[in-house]
């Protein structure tokens, strides 16, 4: 069997290793520190300014977001319905009501058509909700003008999921600082990793101030601990900063590359029937987090399914897109507004390996099960 090509593994830069050291020697190895302020600052710096605070996840990230913004019981929260988990569970961990919307074509992200007739339906009914958490889905941005200036218009806040999507870039801005506040990942498989981590990033200093505090247990300025409210803790270890202060040197470096493979993808693959790529509108510039297809059955006569499987018997490690999450057992009772475009990207989409470190042998042999099977 040949050696096992992975979907998006973490990617050292080697500077890591001697930030660690320098942690340990200086004894920073529990939460906070000198190089999660550094990593904060940094972070700032890339994104062109704002305030951020280093956390123990994006899951975590938004549910400080949430709090902050005091969404509670009986409170609505729109949400993508195609994303992972983590871009809805926050919202029931803040017993409020998540309220499912479609993708559109374009960008595979919220529907700013299906997010316009919601908001005005809900508004002659008195039920607006109380933030809107917009998706930037593997590593491209949502159409945040538009979305923006539809939740403008009845005052509510945006907060820009921009896990998947550090490096990445909306009409020249960085992915995630066009709204009320945004969150990031640097999970394991991320564009950079510090194995598992997230940030609160705003424009809004006190806003910012405030989720560090949440993420601190609420402790309360006091010589003994004392907590007038319920927080939690969230907040990142010096030793996982240290490795996110060296990755953050080489993120452009990852982003290019990334672009590279999906590019090297594309020319191998495009003239393949019933196949296309995720699309990247001209308002976009996509890290390319993940290389992501469809294939339609009718024209290609195969099928995600059968592709994925033929890569896994090579040892090589693909994924449908995300199950969206009206499709999800737990969500099945939330209100779904569209539902097709996420259901036929489910059925038909794939992503492939899409590491920053695949060499083109691997990417010829990723290609050649995919033709393979096309041929059939």
């Amino acid at each position: 069997m040949p050696e096992r090509i992975y979907l998006s593994p973490p990617h050292m830069s080697g500077r890591e290793l001697d930030y660690l050291k320098q942690a340990f020697e200086s004894n920073w190895i529990a939460p906070l520190g000198p190089f999660v302020d550094r990593f904060e600052a940094d972070f700032c710096r890339y994104l062109g300014g704002g305030h951020a605070a280093a956390v123990s996840s994006g899951t975590g990230a938004l549910h400080l977001l949430l709090d902050s913004l005091g969404v509670t019981a009986g409170d609505r929260v729109y949400c993508s319905s195609l994303t992972f988990c983590g871009s809805v569970n926050p919202v029931v961990y803040r017993n409020a009501e998540p309220v499912l919307i479609d993708s559109d074509c374009i960008s595979w992200n919220l529907d700013p058509d299906l997010l316009e007739a919601a908001l005005s339906e809900d508004s002659r009914k008195s039920k607006l909700p109380k933030a809107v958490i917009a998706v930037h889905l593997y590593g491209q941005s949502a159409d945040m003008n538009r979305i923006l200036g539809i939740c403008n218009a009845y005052d509510i806040p945006v907060i820009e999921d921009a896990a998947e999507a550090l490096g990445a870039r909306y009409r020249g801005k960085p992915a995630g600082t066009s709204g009320w506040a945004a969150l990031y990942s640097f999970n394991g498989n991320k564009i950079i990793t510090t194995s598992g981590g997230g940030m609160v990033w705003s424009r809004d200093a006190d806003l910012v101030r405030q989720t560090r505090f949440l993420a601190t247990q609420a402790r309360d300025p006091a010589p003994h601990y004392q907590h007038s409210r319920i927080g939690y803790n969230y907040r990142m270890s010096n030793l996982l900063a240290a490795v996110g202060v060296g990755q953050m040197e080489v993120l452009d470096e990852r982003v290019s590359r990334a672009r590279a493979v999906f590019s090297a993808y594309q020319s191998r693959l495009s003239g393949l029937p019933g196949l296309a790529f995720m699309p990247e509108p001209e308002w976009s510039f996509s890290s390319r987090w993940l290389t992501c297809l469809t294939i339609d059955p009718e024209e290609s006569g195969t099928d995600r399914e059968t592709v994925r499987l033929a890569l896994e018997e090579r040892n090589i490690e693909s994924r449908p897109l995300w199950k969206p999450m009206h499709l999800q057992p737990v969500f099945r009772d939330c209100r779904m507004i569209g539902g097709a475009v996420s259901e036929a990207f489910f059925s038909t989409g794939l992503c492939l390996p899409s590491g920053t470190n695949m060499s083109e042998e691997q990417i010829d042999r990723v290609c050649e099960v995919v033709r393979r099977e096309f041929k059939k």
